[in-house]
């Protein structure tokens, strides 16, 4: 049981045990109602334990022991129903607690008339009448303040999670420029630099040193792999993200790097969503760098398969390199650093709810097919 329910048992209790105690200490004139007019006091009271789960219902029922204990002539104020409004109002039923005051208005008079009390003039009701109206318009007053707090404080937890959010995009952004200025100079000299050096070597006729190699190389993947961590850092309007337009560039660009490399596109090319279209880029990115990096392969095929409901990417290798593939063996090694490669492309490819198959093929070299589901196809 949760502490609001027993907060609520409580205050059923407490109030139920007051109309009963006020009943026993007033005078009432239907003897032969006595019980009637207990019970109804005690379930209107009791019935108050529900006001969070059935605001509405508790409403009616409160309602309907008032106006009964009213009717069996015990004069007792009917706090159970203005607590009742207080509940119903808070949870956002205005119209409902509005229309069951203006019966319970009407209601009461009557209930006191067929009482048979003295006094229930017409002075009398209309004194009592005021006062219940006041009491009624205070209880749906502090419903009404205390739901406007609750919303203006989810709007302002709403408002401060948006700005957190708009605080880690600025520094993201401020990330990638400081990454850009500090660091991708420095590479582009050291690559210039180490490229340079071999060039003379061999130009010489020199043996060119293999540290001099492996520096140069390094340089190279890291000016690449620096560029693509821009490029997903800097994901704004002013950078707009690739998609499924631009795979032949990157085709091409594998190709122009000694890569036998070929783009098939078939089905009907609908609208793909952009988070799709970005997923399925990033695939052929980051699976035609692996093969250029670690497959010796000579050759690659990348298929865009629009299908219905679903748009398949396929790309296959003739590679011959073996190693790790983040789980599986033989073929191409695939990059299996945090964030990059099959991890990558997996976890990419989970977000949108698709499904990612990577492994060594029979006739050699390595595939990767990635299934994302398409909204609004047929």
């Amino acid at each position: 049981m949760s502490r609001a329910q027993v907060v609520d048992g409580v205050i059923a209790a407490g109030v139920a045990a007051a109309l009963v105690v006020a009943g026993l200490s007033g005078a009432h004139r239907s003897a032969g109602l006595d019980v009637l007019g207990y019970v109804a006091l005690a379930a209107g009271g009791l019935a108050l334990a529900a006001r969070r789960r059935a605001p509405v219902a508790v409403l009616a029922a409160t309602a309907g022991c008032a106006l009964a204990y009213q009717a069996a002539g015990f004069e007792v104020p009917v706090v159970a129903y203005l607590f009742a409004v207080y509940a119903a109002v808070r949870a956002g039923h205005r119209t409902a607690a509005i229309v069951a005051s203006v019966l319970m208005l009407a209601g009461v008079p009557l209930a006191l008339l067929a009482s048979g009390v003295p006094g229930a003039g017409a002075a009398f009701t209309q004194s009592r009448d005021v006062l219940q109206l006041a009491w009624l318009i205070a209880a749906g007053a502090a419903g009404e303040a205390l739901r406007q707090a609750e919303r203006r404080a989810d709007e302002a937890e709403r408002t401060r999670e948006e700005t957190a959010r708009r605080r880690a995009d600025e520094e993201r952004l401020h990330i990638a420029r400081e990454l850009h200025d500090s660091l991708t100079h420095q590479i582009s000299v050291i690559k210039v630099q180490a490229e340079v050096a071999v060039h003379l070597a061999r130009k010489r006729g020199e043996d060119v040193p293999e540290a001099l190699l492996a520096i140069r190389d390094a340089g190279r993947d890291a000016a690449r792999e620096l560029r693509a961590t821009l490029e997903a850092l800097r994901d704004d309007d002013k950078n707009p993200p690739h998609g499924l337009d631009d795979v032949p560039g990157l085709v091409d660009r594998a190709r122009s790097g000694g890569l036998d490399a070929r783009l098939t596109i078939e089905g009907h090319c609908a609208d793909v969503p952009t988070a799709v279209g970005r997923t399925a880029y990033r695939i052929v990115q980051e699976a035609l760098t692996n093969v250029a990096r670690h497959a010796a392969a000579a050759s690659a095929s990348v298929r865009i398969d629009h299908r219905p409901g679903t748009l398949v990417v396929r790309v296959d290798d003739d590679g011959t390199t073996g190693g790790t593939t983040g789980g599986t063996t033989g073929g191409t090694t695939v990059d299996c650093a945090p964030g990059v490669g099959l991890t990558g492309m997996r976890e990419r490819v989970t977000a949108l709810g698709g499904r990612l198959h990577a492994g060594p093929r029979r006739e050699g070299g390595f595939s990767v097919q990635a299934e994302l589901p398409v909204d609004g196809q047929a």
